[in-house]
């Protein structure tokens, strides 16, 4: 069974926890329109969380260090792997029964999640700005 999830205007954390959740109990999950998740809090802090995350490199091998997309999609698929028990196999499937798209490319039909969504009162970023803060453009 396939589940398809429209993520506009979710707050992360919630959503993708249950997200992690489905995977780990064997549904597939689609994510669509993954840019536009909403992840609460300073907007200056978030931005900058994420910038000093990026910079990380080991210092013994820079190939090693771990690496974090600016694409919107590829960088929600990354942020729920860290859900997910990563060094065990069945966190390993679990991340391959996980697909996010930018945007609803295949024009699928989100059925009904329960999840929380954003208010539009406290302060916020979504998930294509901070994308937007490290370099991320959208090519027409």
């Amino acid at each position: 069974m396939v589940t398809v999830i429209d993520g506009t205007d979710y707050i992360f954390g919630r959503l993708a926890t249950r997200i992690a959740k489905k995977a780990l109990q064997g549904e597939e999950i689609q994510l669509i329109n993954a840019e536009n998740i909403v992840v609460l809090g300073n907007p200056k802090q978030i931005r900058d969380r994420y910038a000093e995350r990026r910079a990380l490199v080991s210092k013994s091998n820079p190939e090693h260090a771990a690496k974090w997309p600016r694409v919107p999609h590829m960088l929600v698929k990354r942020m729920i792997r860290g859900m997910l028990p990563w060094k065990r196999t069945r966190g390993k499937d679990a991340y391959r029964r996980i697909i996010v798209h930018t945007g609803n490319p295949k024009k699928l039909t989100a059925t009904e999640f329960q999840s929380d969504k954003y208010d539009g009162i406290a302060k916020h970023v979504t998930i294509k700005q901070m994308c937007e803060s490290a370099g991320y453009q959208i090519r027409v």
